[in-house]
């Protein structure tokens, strides 16, 4: 871990989204395929059955988080069939969103590099065409994920067929028959925070997601959507954060606390998928946010020191 730190090394995180969050041994193999790399090293993992999504999130220099995206992409499509695939959250790829973002002495402009190397191996190598967004969009109408996404798997399949403007970037313009389109990009770091209300009514969900997201006025840097979790028997406030100290966690839960009490509705829990920055907790300053199963090891820079710590004692990083 010092001669990495003392190398200055950049440091990158990954943070994949895939289309299965209920077959449990498929997101397995999708992480061995990403950890069998080399210097990649697997931080967290969370996956959700109504959504039927899972994240997983990863570190390392730039050539292994490469070799482990495309690993983790070849993977997927071998498991994935999108033709079967039914969860609550949109989706465009069995590979779905493939993030590069800079940590330790790395930079944004570096990460747009990585994005666009892994998107070029995974259409020269497994066929799946490839969007870029973010930073590594090419474009000012593919900026936005949700905007590259519209109209999921199921509609963008034919429209990349015969609308020039929903061609993917690199590849196709068909895309893959069950694996989809892979949106890769870079980013800043994001937070992806979800509050559960203790109510069925899903219009009261969406119509928070509206009252707070930026886009319709709300809070800055700060997407959301109302989504149901029939197996829980809740809806579900799904939010990014993409600016925590322009807009932090607490200031979010306590927004969407006030407006579910509105409507007479209380919150059950919050969750956090995958980690956060340290920064983030330290800002909520002991402030309730009812987060389930969080310890310190959700803190990005914590789980990095004690897998790095871990694996340096093993001598394998």
């Amino acid at each position: 871990m010092e001669s990495r730190r003392q190398l200055n090394t950049p440091l990158i995180e990954c943070v994949p989204n895939f289309s299965e969050g209920r077959n449990l041994s498929t997101v397995d193999a999708i992480e061995n395929a990403i950890s069998s790399v080399p210097g990649s090293l697997v931080l967290h993992r969370t996956s959700d059955p109504d959504h039927n999504r899972s994240v997983i999130t990863f570190v390392g220099a730039g050539e292994a988080v490469v070799e482990s995206a495309v690993r983790a992409a070849s993977k997927a499509a071998e498991l994935i069939d999108l033709n079967s695939h039914h969860g609550v959250h949109p989706r465009l790829g069995a590979l779905d969103v493939l993030p590069f973002v800079p940590l330790e002495n790395a930079t944004l402009e570096h990460c747009v590099e990585l994005a666009r190397q892994a998107a070029h191996r995974i259409w020269n190598e497994l066929e799946i065409p490839v969007y870029f967004y973010e930073a590594a969009a090419l474009r000012a109408d593919r900026i936005r994920l949700e905007d590259v996404r519209r109209g999921q798997f199921e509609e963008l399949r034919e429209l990349a067929l015969s609308d020039q403007a929903k061609r993917p970037d690199v590849g196709g313009p068909a895309l893959h028959r069950s694996a989809g389109a892979v949106i890769a990009g870079a980013r800043k770091i994001l937070i992806a925070f979800n509050i559960n209300l203790r109510t069925t009514n899903l219009e009261i969900a969406k119509a928070i997601a509206k009252r707070v997201r930026a886009s319709n006025g709300g809070l800055p840097a700060v997407k959301a959507l109302g989504l149901p979790l029939l197996s829980r028997n809740l809806v579900q406030v799904s939010m990014n954060l993409t600016d925590f100290e322009r807009t932090p966690v607490h200031v979010v839960y306590a927004e969407v606390e006030r407006l579910a009490a509105a409507y007479g509705v209380a919150v059950e829990e919050s969750e956090l998928i995958g980690l956060m920055p340290r920064r983030a907790i330290e800002m909520a300053d002991g402030k309730s946010l009812k987060l389930v199963q969080f310890d310190s090891q959700r803190t990005i820079e914590n789980r990095i020191d004690t897998l790095l710590s871990s694996a340096a004692k093993r001598n394998i990083w």
